[in-house]
């Protein structure tokens, strides 16, 4: 939970300003309980279902986040060799964790074969190919699922729509059979899964209904062909509320999969990421400055978007509070409340009403557990910032801030730039 306690912010039962004193701004906090609570909800939901939960772990990656979800028994989601290890070192089984993705490496694709994974999952004919051979070489057969484009429009933001014919993701549904047949062909491999994920952050089921109806199609006419087809990875992309909008029904998802894909006798998998993280979270920033604008004031904070990227790369709306409950009867005023980035995107919120604010007040940044810290990144040599997970009355650093040098570290200056 996440919420006021005598006027002071608290994620479950540690006041952020507790934090504060620990680890100073700018910080990721996440509840461990809201993480645990959503994927027990989803788990129950699909409960009358041959279904295994991955976390799609590019939402994100911390490892003490994964290990959440191991310790719940589910699978991962993966999208690259670090996400790999990321997965191994938090405990997830090899045999619980599928790799996605249009660009693996033969170096990634080896390293996925070699330590077992349940499935890597296909995204065109060369890359079917390259598997079989490095499967050949290492003596394996590699299980695979092949990722299908049903042209079915998620109805959310273009830059997260994966499953329309002009996406680069999956191959076209129609071409399936002839993948098939290839794959029968190549000795190393066993196709024996369709894969679709069609985007993320849904907040309408229909989208979903429309395209496992697709794939359930695709699985009866592959069926009649003579292929065999067990299991189906109907993906993830359920969306939360930003904006007070209404998270789609969890029952009403489990009907929509029993009555497109439930007759098939297949074991089903799903990759939710911002479902299961995304309200857990929350940036804590420090007021540094108020400044007077024309017909508006900026609220110049510590945090950036190098440390939160949604706002300007999606039009992300996020909540933002004070940590520091105010008096009610206090006039809001408009402002925009941004960092210290040399560029105009460099914003958390704009045009928004909040209450007057001071230098050094703390503010939260709410519903940002997913796509926040997994996207950050050093610019402006901006050092990465801390996360923090609570349980309870308990919090660890489960990320410690990164240190100037260490920002550094990698980069070296050639011996002929150095005057001698």
């Amino acid at each position: 939970m996440i919420d006021y306690k005598k006027e002071t912010l608290f994620v479950e039962g540690v006041s952020m300003k507790t934090v504060n004193n620990t680890v100073d701004t700018p910080f990721y906090c996440y509840s461990m309980e809201i993480m645990v609570r959503r994927y027990r909800a989803l788990r129950e939901a699909l409960k009358s279902q041959r279904a295994t939960i991955y976390y799609a772990v590019k939402a994100n990656p911390n490892l003490a986040v994964i290990k959440t979800f191991a310790n719940e028994g589910s699978g991962a989601d993966v999208v690259s060799i670090g996400e790999l290890h990321r997965c191994l070192a938090a405990g997830i089984p090899t045999n619980k964790i599928v790799f996605a993705g249009v660009g693996k490496t033969r170096a990634e694709i080896a390293e996925a074969l070699s330590v077992g994974i349940y499935q890597l999952n296909v995204e065109s004919e060369p890359e079917l190919q390259v598997i079989n051979e490095i499967a050949m070489s290492l003596g394996v057969k590699a299980n695979i699922g092949l990722r299908v484009n049903p042209d079915v429009d998620a109805k959310t933001h273009a830059k997260i729509t994966t499953g329309l014919k002009e996406n680069k993701f999956g191959v076209d549904l129609i071409r399936a059979p002839s993948i098939f047949k290839i794959a029968k062909s190549l000795e190393n491999i066993s196709l024996k899964s369709l894969s679709v994920h069609i985007g993320s952050q849904l907040l309408d089921l229909e989208p979903y209904r429309a395209a496992y109806t697709k794939v359930a199609e695709m699985t009866l006419h592959l069926r009649s062909l003579g292929f065999q087809i067990d299991h189906l990875d109907l993906g993830g992309g359920i969306g939360i509320p930003y904006q007070g909008e209404i998270s789609p029904d969890l029952n009403s998802f489990s009907d929509i999969i029993q009555g497109t894909v439930g007759d098939l006798e297949c074991e089903l998998s799903f990759e939710p990421g911002r479902y299961l993280v995304g309200e857990s979270g929350i940036l804590v920033t420090r007021v540094i400055y108020v400044k007077k604008g024309r017909g508006k004031k900026f609220i110049i904070v510590d945090g950036a978007m190098n440390d939160l990227i949604r706002p300007t790369l999606y039009d992300g709306h996020h909540d933002i509070v004070p940590v520091q409950q105010f008096d009610q009867d206090t006039k809001p005023y408009l402002c925009d409340v941004v960092g210290p980035i040399c560029e105009s995107g460099d914003y958390l919120a704009q045009n928004r009403m909040l209450p007057k604010l001071e230098e050094n007040d703390l503010l939260a940044v709410k519903s940002v557990g997913a796509y926040g810290a997994a996207m950050s990144s050093t610019y402006n040599s901006r050092p990465l910032i801390p996360e923090i997970l609570i349980n309870g009355d308990s919090f660890s650093v489960i990320r410690r801030r990164q240190t100037v040098q260490e920002n550094m570290g990698l980069e070296t200056i050639p011996k002929w730039l150095i005057n001698e």
